[in-house]
């Protein structure tokens, strides 16, 4: 049975390099065997921007609304606008996700930001009971395709953007891992506009190549949900013996997890070997 992938596109060129990335990631996973599904949220006119337009039917609580809350119940009792249900029933036949976007003020463009504010909903993205390493698609694989305007070295650790590792934390770890995704490494194309074609090409030729065998990829490290005491009164804390023993490391776990060290080089954008 073949393998399912999704293209999540946030780009609205179609002459874009975007565009190309997509096209290129079509023909390499259809001509490997994979079945392949693209959400072009432009073209598709996707709606990002959250509402009680959201929830059908009338809400738990009319008098104060609580987007999650209701979300989630909507989720659970099949109330949700179509389509929300459209994109979540295209994540749910997935094996793997890919994400193309341009990166916009150091994140995911809005249209794409929405995408995940309304398809990612409670009770079907996440509970509190299962999230991150035991998250409901923690059979999932997930790349983010980014394209930048600024070189890669004004995304290194002496660049004068920063660390590019710190700007993917928030959405591979905060958004993707959150929900139980592995993620794999990105793929980051930057100074795409200052790029000449032929070296385009090479880079469309070498994503291609890539996705030949992207399911085998080893995906990035994050600490698992066994480090913490996963109940409110404990407040989600590492385990005091786990913090007893990493006292003694030079790095600490990951970006988010540094526990005031230094953090791991590339800890968001190379897996461990």
């Amino acid at each position: 049975m073949a393998r399912k992938a999704l293209i999540v596109l946030a780009h609205a060129e179609k002459a874009s390099f975007n565009h190309a990335m997509k096209e290129a990631a079509v023909e390499a996973l259809e001509a490997a065997g994979w079945e392949v599904t693209v959400s072009d949220l432009y073209a598709m006119n996707f709606n990002p921007v959250i509402s009680r337009r959201d929830v059908t039917g009338t809400p738990k609580d009319p008098g104060n609304f609580q987007y999650p809350a209701e979300a989630a119940l909507a989720y659970k009792e099949g109330r949700l606008s179509p389509d929300i249900v459209a994109e979540q029933k295209k994540l749910e036949a997935a094996d793997l996700v890919i994400f193309q976007f341009p990166l916009q003020w150091f994140g995911v463009p809005a249209i794409l930001k929405g995408w995940f504010e309304r398809v990612l909903i409670g009770e079907f993205a996440y509970t509190y009971a299962a999230m991150y390493d035991k998250g409901p698609f923690r059979n999932k694989k997930t790349v983010l395709s980014i394209t930048t305007g600024g070189s890669g070295s004004m995304y290194s650790l002496q660049g004068i953007h920063g660390d590019m590792n710190i700007i993917l934390w928030p959405i591979q770890s905060g958004t993707l891992h959150f929900c139980g995704f592995q993620v794999l490494e990105p793929q980051l194309t930057y100074s795409i506009g200052h790029t000449p074609m032929d070296v385009r090409i090479q880079i469309l030729e070498g994503w291609k190549k890539r996705l030949e065998n992207i399911w085998n990829e080893t995906p990035l490290y994050f600490a698992p949900s066994s480090l913490f005491d996963l109940n409110f009164q404990a407040g989600f804390l590492m385990k005091k013996e786990v913090q007893d023993k990493q006292r003694n490391e030079k790095f600490g776990l990951s970006v988010g997890h540094h526990l005031g060290k230094s953090i791991p080089t590339d800890n968001q954008i190379k897996a461990r070997k």
